[in-house]
């Protein structure tokens, strides 16, 4: 149930981010300064941490969504959906480690 709940919350926000993304890009077409300064305005430690949600939401929805798919597609899919489940967020820790890495990095010494 919880899967399923937040499998639901991550395509939403991750359908918003990229309503967003869309947006601020479009602006480089109208204005290229005003498109610099919103793009100045993401280099902090707050966004940072934004992109990481983000990354963990998108991580999660993928590998959730290919599960749901077995489930729903494979003949056996119900009986070893639990298992998936458990294969899904351990896969989602594994990946995540590297990818906040990564994240934290840029956010404190690279740029």
């Amino acid at each position: 149930m919880w899967s399923w709940v937040l499998h639901r919350i991550t395509g939403v926000a991750t359908f918003f981010f990229l309503f967003v993304h869309v947006l601020d890009t479009a602006l480089v077409r109208v204005n290229p300064e005003t498109y610099d300064s919103v793009i100045e305005t993401y280099k902090n430690p707050v966004v940072g941490l934004m992109e990481l949600g983000l990354v963990a939401m998108v991580l999660y929805h993928a590998l959730n969504g290919l599960r749901v798919m077995l489930v729903d597609f494979w003949s056996k899919g119900p009986q070893y959906q639990r298992v998936m489940l458990w294969t899904v967020l351990a896969i989602w820790f594994v990946v995540m480690i590297p990818a906040a890495g990564r994240i934290f990095y840029n956010m404190f010494a690279g740029h």
